[in-house]
């Protein structure tokens, strides 16, 4: 495998731009940090990417479907695609060294970062990677969405600069996206290696309370590894969930429906 020096690039670029959020600071421009952090995050990943379009746990009317995979797009991590493609490969070969995108058993800094820094053909080329998303190649909406998943900052961009010069496109785009990044990628590294175990399974997987904190319920990894079609990520009264949140609020409104709950037999066996 080979060093993606232009990757190295881009990522030493946008967190190099991050770092100059002191000399840009207000209240106001954090703000937009932490709400685009959930938007794209917590709706756009966890909800979208996650649990929508990977897992199919729950189904929303086409047109929320695609809204919120746009919000995935926002967050560049990647085309719904590519990342669908990789987090089915990750469930299906879970800490596999060889097939595993982003597996554990290769070391912390490989499943946080570096398997984007030394990318292999057959996860980062669509040819091959898209095999494993075939509901979403068939789509013309989705290829489009995973070829110019980047060119949507531009707008957004435009949009907080108009907003709020350059402090709000420091903090809205190059901040949020850091943080979102590293944020994202615990689950990859940190709930494969710590954490307590709910469910025994084949795999490293845990339930780490700060991680799910700060990825909005994803950090329940082990509860999500032994139910992956399930919706709702935090099982017990106090693993909180907020991306399951937003999912039980749209089933309230009417636009979640077939929403995947934990089986009702592992509920009372356990006495929660």
């Amino acid at each position: 495998m080979a060093l993606d020096w232009g990757a190295v690039v881009v990522f030493a670029t946008v967190h190099a731009l991050a770092l100059l959020a002191p000399w840009f600071f207000s209240w106001t421009a954090l703000s937009i940090t932490l709400f685009l952090h959930w938007l794209f995050g917590s709706i756009g990943v966890c909800l979208g990417y996650h649990r929508l379009l990977s897992h199919r746990s729950f189904k929303v009317p086409r047109w929320l479907e695609y809204a919120i995979a746009v919000l995935g797009a926002l967050s560049l991590q990647g085309g719904p695609i590519f990342w669908v493609a990789g987090h089915r490969l990750h469930h299906g070969y879970t800490e596999d060294p060889d097939q595993d995108p982003y597996s554990a058993s290769r070391g912390f800094w490989w499943s946080h970062i570096l398997w984007i820094f030394y990318p292999r053909p057959e996860f980062f080329d669509y040819e091959r990677y898209g095999r494993f998303a075939p509901d979403l190649a068939r789509n013309p909406f989705y290829r489009w969405l995973n070829r110019y998943f980047i060119l949507l900052q531009i707008p957004l961009a435009l949009l907080l600069y108009v907003l709020g010069g350059w402090s709000f496109v420091i903090y809205g785009v190059f901040l949020r996206t850091v943080i979102l990044w590293h944020t994202t990628w615990l689950i990859n590294s940190v709930t494969h290696m710590w954490g307590y175990r709910t469910f025994p399974s084949e795999d490293n997987s845990c339930n780490l309370w700060w991680a799910a904190i700060l990825t909005y319920g994803e950090g329940w990894h082990n509860n999500h590894h032994a139910y992956p079609h399930v919706a709702k990520c935090g099982w017990r009264w106090w693993e909180i969930d907020l991306t399951w949140w937003a999912i039980k609020f749209l089933k309230t409104v009417g636009l979640a429906t077939n929403v995947n709950l934990p089986p009702t037999q592992v509920i009372e066996s356990k006495n929660w």
